[in-house]
């Protein structure tokens, strides 16, 4: 009989061997941040649940170090902040909780990474329609089908399947190769021996 583990490790597997189809996508979305931080920009993330924590595991990569030891990478989550999540949802809503941060800390040039399980997430859209109006570079880090964000992102990587952990377990490998590739093209880490 199959346990728990078995079964998710199952269907982990599936799912992961799938995601070679996503590789260009993953790296158009590593250039389009490395332009930003290359011109002075910065990133801002944000999800909700655990893609908040997701969001906080991407920033936390920018700024301390992934790879190797290197200068820090201007990098935020938009999920850390509780007194500005509890103000701004409680005196305007929570699907502006991301979208009034976005406006008063974002700057044209910048880069927004929305991660959204579903796409569908209401925060994460008005977050995005916000970034997209003051000339922020949006990315969608999405699954299912992609849902309204697929198109209202700049660029949208959708992981193809439809249970929520499986699609978190394909955000963290793809928000890691997002870092450590925008290091590598801004020359910050060497590329691994094995691409040679």
């Amino acid at each position: 009989m199959n346990t728990l583990f078995q079964h998710n490790l199952t269907q982990h597997l599936a799912l992961f061997n799938r995601l070679a189809d996503l590789d260009d996508s993953v790296m158009a979305a590593a250039r389009l941040v490395t332009a930003s931080l290359r011109h002075g920009g910065k990133l801002m993330v944000c999800g909700n649940g655990g893609s908040a924590a997701d969001s906080q595991h991407i920033a936390a990569e920018f700024t301390g170090r992934f790879i190797e030891d290197r200068k820090p990478l201007a990098a935020m989550a938009l999920s850390t902040d509780t007194s500005a999540l509890t103000c701004i949802g409680n005196d305007y809503s929570f699907a502006e909780v991301f979208s009034r941060q976005v406006a008063g800390l974002g700057r044209a040039g910048d880069c927004l990474i929305g991660i959204s399980t579903s796409g569908n997430s209401g925060n994460i859209i008005r977050a995005v329609e916000v970034a997209r109006a003051a000339g922020i570079t949006t990315i969608g880090l999405l699954g299912r089908d992609g849902g309204k964000l697929a198109a209202l992102c700049d660029h949208a990587i959708v992981v193809p399947d439809r249970v929520t952990a499986r699609i978190q377990e394909a955000h963290i490998l793809i928000g890691h190769t997002i870092c450590g590739a925008v290091e590598q093209q801004l020359g910050l880490a060497p590329l691994p021996e094995d691409f040679a």
